[in-house]
């Protein structure tokens, strides 16, 4: 674990742009979701879930970050877990404007929160 950063200090531009990734990729995850809840369907389900993990780690991982938790660095590590298996789920509805977005924003997400794994506060 790395060292917990003093609140006065400034986040570093990596962290500030891994979380706005991250509340980006939120924001794309709640709109895919609520798309998809007006499809339904069954074939939804598995999407749904994957939709359902990375937002809501996605948020927390911004939040962990922002208040400079000391368990970011594996929040981070998860969230990119979590960004990976919606952004392959998305990727079954190619044909989906709206799911290739959230394809991409997860992707973007994955590697920012991978760097930042690897990265002091």
């Amino acid at each position: 674990m790395t060292q917990q950063q003093p609140a006065t200090e400034p986040l570093s531009k990596e962290m500030q742009d891994c979380i706005q990734a991250c509340m980006a990729c939120h924001g794309v995850c709640e709109e895919a979701m609520s798309a998809c809840l007006q499809r339904g369907g069954e074939a939804q389900t598995r999407i749904m879930r994957a939709l359902l993990d990375c937002s809501e780690m996605t948020r927390v991982c911004a939040d962990m970050m922002m208040r400079r938790s000391v368990l970011h660095n594996e929040m981070c590590m998860m969230c990119a877990q979590a960004c990976d298996l919606c952004a392959e789920a998305c990727m079954t509805m190619p044909e989906d404007e709206l799911m290739t977005r959230c394809a991409e924003s997860c992707r973007r997400c994955s590697e920012m929160c991978r760097a930042m794994a690897g990265a002091p506060m």
